[in-house]
């Protein structure tokens, strides 16, 4: 077995696809790490901006600001119920705007969703390893280093297939799990217990500032609002399982759906509960330039438990499962491309399945471009955070005003109109929240966003006119055509004698029996035309064969490339209707280091033929293989 087969796994066949599909308890880590773990950092992305407030910000905004976010989570929950009954074959964002709003639509939720999948890897991989460096703060100088090293064992797991990617993360999900709910159920307990003043065991830091006097109510208001749009974070993974809904099994509305409701269910209690006992032990978030910085996970586990084993196995498991949660986008993104792709807006590469039924391409790309996040932002959260949550709301609104369009031509659908409010219900919510975060991320770095989505809009509509402009020139419809045929005249480019171009000489006369050998001699030594009678000539006269014509070319200024180019393309102006054939002789070696020893101007060469070339100028790769 290769050392390729054990990172990536034997190659699948196309017939194992079904056995490829997933269950519920599979489908949680693979669609609903993102959501799960959005706990981690949304409450922290929140409190973060009520650090000017001190203990006040958590013990007086912290609750009410997630009950909004919590109602808004229900809301979407319902809506994308009524999505995944309706597409059952995925109704992703733009397959639902593109369908019912029409391409427009669509191209822009497949723009927000592509920058939200970018984020959401690299938020998920960042928070992760901020997670270690609050447990660990010595390994803090190398923070990008550990986030890019986590980045590539993630996309090793997702090359290996859906199915054993979801047994890999089953384990750090249900531990994150276990132990946040464990810290939920315990600091509860004792708060109850206590009369709502509990002790902590380990104090949590003084905050920052305990009050900010004479802030005006426009003040406050604003600082609110823009701690609601960054605990908005903790949502953006709520469309995952809508997208993802191909690979669960059969019944997929089902399946999906549960798998929906358990992520949902457990989300909830995770932020309720984590905002609770934020509140009753006045844990406040730390500044993330702090040296001695801590999450607000850490400093919450902390107080409840206090430094022990069980602090360290929770921020093991959050490091865990916070890297992992990038998965969510690499189960995502490579549909959702391949989606666009089907309809011309992406390079058609994004539809290739790769040896283990994956859309690989989609995995490639997705890793390339989270890595060059991580690397402008240092592998921070809290500077990626800003970017975040504007394409998931662009995208829930736009596919929830997709449902309400679907529901009014499915005149026949039972309950529609209830269907139809639910979904109408999802689309103005999420659309007053997306103007919401876009006007209070807008100065902090939502700018980005929003100039990135009409750039990408862009590409992919060239992209498409592209395929358009392909398809117009290359469609035919008239049968083949058989007048007119006439043997090429062969061009063979040869520097001097030996098996190679011997082999290059025999495949030339056999196509044709025009065939010109173009030699360039740049040091008048005539290498090839000293030997040229006894080798060619000679044998061509014994067998009465029609005779190459060797065409020496002086150059003086020992240029190769660019006097064979002139030949060529002289030949083919005083031949008007022939085609050219130039063959390419071209050694093969066994090991991909010694391309760098041969074959150099041959690449040249055929980049600069098919580059200046035309219709009828044909380029054959002629191998010797060593």
């Amino acid at each position: 077995m290769s050392i390729f087969d054990v990172l990536f796994g034997k190659p699948l066949a196309t017939s194992a696809e079904h056995d490829e599909h997933i269950g519920v308890a599979a489908g949680v880590p693979i669609f609903g790490l993102d959501g799960l773990t959005s706990a981690a950092y949304g409450p922290e992305a929140a409190m973060t901006l009520l650090i000017p407030l001190g203990v006040l910000g958590v013990s007086h905004y912290l609750l009410p600001i997630f009950g909004f976010i919590l109602t808004l989570l229900v809301i979407l929950y319902f809506s994308y119920r009524q999505t995944i009954i309706a597409y059952p074959n995925g109704g992703g964002s733009y397959t639902v705007a593109s369908e019912n709003l029409g391409d427009g639509a669509g191209l822009l939720a497949a723009a927000a969703l592509m920058i939200d999948y970018i984020l959401t890897a690299a938020v998920g991989v960042s928070a992760g390893v901020t997670a270690l460096v609050s447990a660990v703060p010595e390994l803090h100088p190398h923070q990008l280093l550990i986030c890019l090293f986590i980045l590539a064992a993630i996309a090793i797991v997702n090359m290996r297939g859906v199915r054993e990617t979801g047994f890999v993360f089953m384990v750090p999900t249900f531990l994150f799990v276990g132990t946040i709910l464990a810290t939920i159920g315990v600091g509860v307990y004792r708060s109850v217990v206590s009369g709502g003043h509990p002790v902590a065991v380990l104090a949590p830091p003084p905050p920052i500032v305990t009050v900010l006097p004479h802030l005006s109510t426009w003040l406050l208001f604003a600082l609110l609002l823009k701690a609601f749009s960054s605990g908005c974070a903790a949502m953006t993974g709520v469309e995952a399982v809508s997208n993802g809904t191909t690979a669960f099994k059969e019944p997929r509305s089902t399946n999906a759906n549960r798998t929906l409701t358990v992520i949902i269910g457990i989300l909830i209690i995770l932020l309720a509960g984590l905002s609770y006992v934020a509140r009753a032990y006045g844990v406040t978030a730390m500044d993330p330039d702090a040296h001695n910085f801590q999450s607000v996970l850490s400093i919450a586990v902390a107080a409840v438990f206090g430094r022990g084993w069980f602090y360290f196995l929770t921020m093991g498991a959050v490091l865990a499962a916070l890297s992992f949660s990038a998965n969510t986008a690499f189960a995502d993104f490579p549909r959702m491309a391949r989606a666009i792709a089907v309809r011309d807006y992406l390079p058609h590469v994004f539809l290739l399945r790769g040896r283990r039924l994956l859309f690989s391409h989609g995995i490639y790309a997705l890793t390339g471009f989270t890595a060059i996040i991580l690397i402008i932002f240092n592998g921070v959260t809290d500077r990626l955070i800003p970017l975040y949550a504007i394409g998931a709301f662009l995208a829930f609104t736009l596919s929830q005003a997709g449902m309400v369009r679907h529901w009014v031509k499915e005149k026949d659908a039972p309950h529609r109109h209830i269907k139809m409010f639910l979904n109408g219900l999802g689309a103005v919510a999420t659309g007053i929240t997306l103007l919401v975060v876009l006007t209070s991320k807008f100065m902090a770095g939502a700018w980005v966003t929003a100039l990135l989505v009409p750039f990408l809009i862009g590409l992919m509509m060239m992209v498409k006119r592209h395929y358009v402009r392909v398809k117009m020139e290359t469609e035919d419809p008239t049968p083949l055509r058989l007048t007119g045929l006439e043997p090429p005249i062969v061009v063979i480019p040869m520097a001097r004698w030996d098996k190679i171009t011997e082999k290059a000489m025999r495949f030339g006369m056999l196509m044709s029996p025009i065939v010109k050998v173009v030699h360039v001699d740049s040091d008048d030594s005539d290498a090839l035309g000293c030997v040229w009678d006894k080798m060619v000539i000679k044998p061509v006269r014994e067998h009465n064969m029609a005779e190459p014509e060797l065409i020496t070319v002086k150059s003086s200024y020992r240029t190769i490339l660019s006097p064979l180019m002139d030949y060529v393309l002289k030949l083919e102006d005083e031949n008007p209707g022939r085609k050219i054939a130039v063959l390419l002789p071209e050694l093969v070696v066994r090991h991909w280091w010694e391309n760098l020893l041969h074959n150099q101007r041959v690449q040249l060469l055929k980049l600069m033929l098919l580059l200046k070339g035309n219709q009828r100028i044909v380029v054959v790769n002629i191998p010797w293989y060593l």
